[in-house]
This record gives C-alpha cells, structure tokens and sequence, in this order.
C-alpha cells in the first residue's frame, strides 16, 4: 500500500530502496552529528519543522545528534513534543506535562501511608530503589556530585506506583541517571524516561518485552547461522541467559554515555527496523563467535566472554547491526513470518 508522505506517494519499495541507501551510506561514510546550528535550520519562525520526521531519523540512523540538541531531539522522538507542534504550542505541552507531573506526586504522596500498610511489596521496591541508587557513582572528574540522589529515587518510587505493568527493576536507577544527565527538570527526566519504555514497547523490561528478544534472538541466530546456533544449543540456555544485555539495553558495553545515548535515540527512530535491538544483540554475538567455536567454549566460557564485551563504540556497532540487517532484508523472501513481523519486513 502506498502512503502519503508531504504530498509525494511513495511506494513501499521505495521506502525500502531509500532505506537501503541511507544504511549504505551508515557504512561506508563517516558524518558528523547534527549540531546546534542545523537543528536550528529544521525550524521555521513559528517553530514548526520544516523536515520530515523521517528525514530527521534518517539523519539521527546515519549521524547521531550533536550533545548540544540532544536533549531537544529526544523529546521529539520519545513523543514528549509532537512533531507537528509549534514553538508556542510546545510551550503549552511543556506546562501540561509539569502540571500533571505535580499531580501524580501529589496523589503518590496520599497513597503512601496506604501502600505502606496494606501492600508489603511497596516498602520492599522502595527499599531496592534506595539501595540501588546509593550505590550510583553521581560525581564529577572534580569530586562534584551532579545528581540528587534523593530525586531519583522520587522519580524511580514514582514510576513504580504509576507504572503498575513495569514494576521496578534492577538497573532502572541506572537507565534513569542517563535521563537525569540529559534533561535537569524533574518533570522532563519522569516523563522521558516514561516515554522512552513506551516508544521502545517496553524492550528492556524482564516481565514484557526482554523475553520476547530472547526467543527472537535465539531464532535469528538459528536462521542467519545455523552452525553457531547448533554449537549453542549444546551449551544450555546460553542466549537466554543474555538477559541483562536487553534489562540495560546495552548501557554497560560502552564506552561513555554518549554512546548509550547514540545507540538509544537509534532505537527511538524505528530505524533502520522494528525491535532493532534484537539485531544489535546478534550482532554482538557474531564478535565473539569464531573465538567460541574455536575454543568449544562451554555455556559458562560463553556467557563471560558475552559479559567481557566492553568498551564498543556506538557508530561502529550500529553500522555493523545495520549491515546484519541488510542481509536479512536480502533474505527476506525466506525469513519466517514471524520475523517479518517482529523486524517489521515487507510482506511482499
């Protein structure tokens, strides 16, 4: 079916064929982010923009955003802002999303004394949530501390009484302390961050989407490689076992923040794929893949050495994951209907 898009129909394989441009250009050309100054150009006097959405999350696949406008980019792409508002407009949505921020604390702060006594599981997640945020490392290369502790806990206890379906996991404190360092005000970091698990369906949560990466990913690694995937279904469950990879979303096998944070506005774009983080998972795998087999690495070996995966560079990881991905669009008259679904391929 084709679609409409600022006035130009344009065919799904058109779409498809300018998708495949753009991660041929991920690959084989080094650009720079969008800085402050072409941020600014994608406006006009009003504050509407003057690019399409997709054009801007092409650029974001291909370039990543500047640290300068990152935190203005995000609140388009978590849907904080509409694209299609205005700069007065944002200011309205701005104030709403305060204002009912307030009014969730507010209601948090009645209900306390009643989920304090009836609800003994309450007071046990707030004591996790104080106890993991403790141990966060909040200071700068000065000894300066950066971030109120006791504000993210509020926001994190928050999350939980509002967000019955997530609960609270471990390593949340630390996905929120991104969203602290990239926004200062407490409404804007809440409602980020909520915004972030809904746009990316809750991929990261144990209890909703972490295990459907799992069964995805021990799929495609069965129909990308099959020899691998053999050699580690002899091992035990060693890609289910690779949960923490999705729980953090790879927070932990970066380098610096600004590489989670490249990654993840990649995530927010829904390019070049659905449920990207799945390919960026086999991806990683295929890293250490020759070493396993090689070595006849037992389920154990396997795991550490996934764990030891450190220290990555966004831009090369998602050039390399879209590259995967490219090989799957090429197989796609073979893929199984289920990945056409989940990866969002064409179902022609």
């Amino acid at each position: 079916m084709n679609r409409e898009r600022s006035g130009i129909m344009v065919s799904s394989q058109e779409e498809i064929s300018g998708l495949r441009a753009s991660i041929s250009s991920l690959l084989t050309m080094k650009k720079l982010p969008i800085d402050s100054s072409e941020w600014g150009s994608y406006f006009d006097e009003s504050g509407h923009l003057l690019k399409s959405q997709e054009y801007i999350s092409s650029q974001i696949l291909e370039r990543g955003l500047d640290p300068s406008v990152r935190s203005e980019a995000w609140k388009f792409l978590t849907g904080y802002y509409s694209w299609r508002s205005s700069s007065d407009e944002r200011l309205t949505i701005d104030s709403m999303r305060r204002k009912n921020y307030e009014s969730l604390c507010n209601m948090c702060d009645r209900i306390q004394p009643l989920l304090e006594t009836e609800h003994r599981e309450f007071i046990e997640v707030r004591n996790f949530i104080k106890s993991d945020v403790q141990r966060l490392y909040i200071k700068d290369a000065q000894g300066n501390t950066i971030v109120d502790k006791n504000q993210l806990e509020k926001i994190l206890l928050l999350n939980y009484v509002c967000n019955v379906e997530a609960e609270y996991q471990q390593g949340f404190h630390e996905m929120l302390l991104l969203f602290r360092l990239l926004v200062e005000k407490e409404h804007e970091i809440y409602w980020l961050f909520q915004f972030f698990l809904q746009k990316t369906e809750n991929s990261c949560i144990m209890n909703i989407g972490v295990e459907k990466n799992l069964i995805m990913l021990r799929a495609l690694v069965s129909f990308m490689d099959p020899v691998f995937s053999k050699h580690l279904e002899q091992k035990g469950r060693v890609v289910q076992s690779l949960f923490p990879w999705f729980c953090l979303f790879f927070q932990r096998v970066f380098k610096s923040f600004d590489d989670v944070w490249r990654l993840w506005e990649v995530f927010l774009t829904g390019l070049p794929c659905k449920n990207f983080q799945v390919v960026v998972a086999y991806t990683m795998l295929q890293m250490v893949r020759d070493q396993i087999l090689r070595e006849d690495m037992s389920g154990d070996d396997i795991l550490m050495l996934c764990n030891n995966i450190i220290d990555l560079e966004a831009n090369d990881l998602i050039s390399k994951a879209s590259s995967t991905y490219e090989q799957l669009l090429n197989l796609k008259d073979k893929v199984p209907k289920e990945f056409k679904e989940f990866f969002g391929l064409p179902q022609q």
